[in-house]
């Protein structure tokens, strides 16, 4: 599966269990409050469950949010220290008890993010 749109991820996103989701972005948020693309990252990646491994929930978001999501999301090879940032907050927000707004929060950054990326592919 292949997301164009952000209303098509919203709509995924919805679907799962978004509360773990939307906690891993916002400590992502708190911690590198400029990289939009790793916030975005923590958020998407829960549609694994949706969609299969992180392999399916990487691919299903690379064309619309980018390379550098789709390997945060994918977390394979070496892991940097952005994708251990990723899942050092996705461990954390399993325990975290704090409110983290709703989905429709990060409708802006995901098209930002979105923007971006498409800009940059017409480039390349």
């Amino acid at each position: 599966m292949e997301l164009r749109s952000v209303e098509e991820l919203m709509d995924l996103l919805h679907a799962c269990r978004h509360q773990h989701a939307l906690r891993t972005a916002a400590l992502l948020r708190r911690s590198r409050p400029a990289d939009k693309e790793l916030q975005v990252a923590g958020l998407v990646h829960g549609i694994e469950e949706l969609l299969g491994p992180a392999d399916g929930a990487a691919h299903a978001v690379r064309n619309l949010l980018g390379e550098r999501v789709y390997h945060l999301v994918r977390g394979d090879g070496t892991p940097d220290d952005d994708v251990l940032r990723l899942r050092q907050a996705d461990e954390e927000s399993r325990t975290a008890g704090f409110d983290a707004g709703v989905l429709e929060d990060w409708r802006t950054v995901l098209e930002l993010v979105a923007a971006r990326n498409s800009r940059l592919g017409a480039v390349d």
